[in-house]
């Protein structure tokens, strides 16, 4: 990789269209359509280039606004990498792959496109340290929307006889394959939601939306055993007293607020 690229800006008032077309037959360079402007960016000089299209404004009459600079290339990756930090919760460590293990933690990696599911969200971090804090080891556990499968993976990391579904079957395999990562299995996996299982288990954990937990609270309070934990999260402050208002009938143990999220951990009566 070259240690310096070009970037052609090009800002014309109308007929952008016509100069895409231009630029597409005098490039072989990528070119990024934007609103408002065409950029082409190469690792060779586009002096020429910007010659002709300012020639080719002229032409048309059309006033245009062209820049040329010669811009410092970026590893994206790596930058990527760095901007992608471990998280410890509690007992857990949360990281990359690319990052080392810590001795004395409890590994989990996750290599995150987005902050949910990664440890970093304040939804995903919450229902961490409550799988830490309330889950014990050997526990069967039902992980309802499971998403990135982080959760489920505390959960088996723990030792615990781990389910999970989701209404996504991309989801499914994202679990699953965040799972062999990890070097555990699930006990069970399916698309869907609980009602396509009668088991009942020491753990439910739901980290969806507050419209959905509503929809849901019922299924989810079926699935509890008789002392069962409850752990619930993904809602929004707004909507707090709603959603708490249809777990009323469990004894709540505690309720996590970061910054505008909510999570609630409910013990079965």
């Amino acid at each position: 990789m070259s240690e310096y690229y070009f970037e052609l800006i090009i800002k014309p008032q109308s007929n952008q269209e016509l100069f895409l077309e231009l630029l597409s037959a005098i490039s072989t360079e990528a070119i990024e359509e934007r609103e408002d402007c065409l950029i082409a960016r190469s690792e060779e000089d586009l002096s020429d280039v910007k010659d002709g299209i300012e020639k080719f404004a002229q032409a048309l009459d059309t006033p245009c606004e062209i820049t040329l600079e010669k811009k410092e290339n970026i590893d994206w990756i790596k930058q990527y990498q760095d901007s992608v930090k471990a998280v410890e919760i509690g007992n857990f460590y949360i990281r990359p792959s690319w990052e080392e293990k810590i001795d004395g933690k409890i590994d989990i990696i996750i290599d995150p496109a987005l902050s949910f599911g990664s440890g970093h969200h304040e939804t995903t971090s919450s229902c961490v340290y409550a799988i830490d804090k309330y889950v014990d080891t050997k526990s069967t556990v039902i992980d309802v929307g499971c998403g990135s499968g982080i959760l489920s993976i505390a959960a088996a990391k723990k030792e615990c006889i781990v389910d999970v579904c989701d209404t996504d079957e991309v989801c499914i395999k994202d679990s699953l394959s965040n799972a062999t990562l990890n070097s555990i299995e699930f006990n069970n996996s399916w698309v869907g939601s609980t009602n396509k299982s009668n088991k009942k288990y020491d753990v439910v954990i739901a980290n969806i939306v507050a419209d959905v937990l509503i929809m849901i609270h019922k299924d989810l309070k079926k699935c509890m055993n008789d002392d069962g934990i409850l752990i619930i999260s993904g809602i929004l402050d707004k909507h707090v007293d709603r959603v708490l208002k249809k777990f009323e009938d469990l004894e709540q143990i505690e309720l996590i607020h970061k910054n505008e999220w909510y999570s609630a951990v409910f013990k079965n009566k």
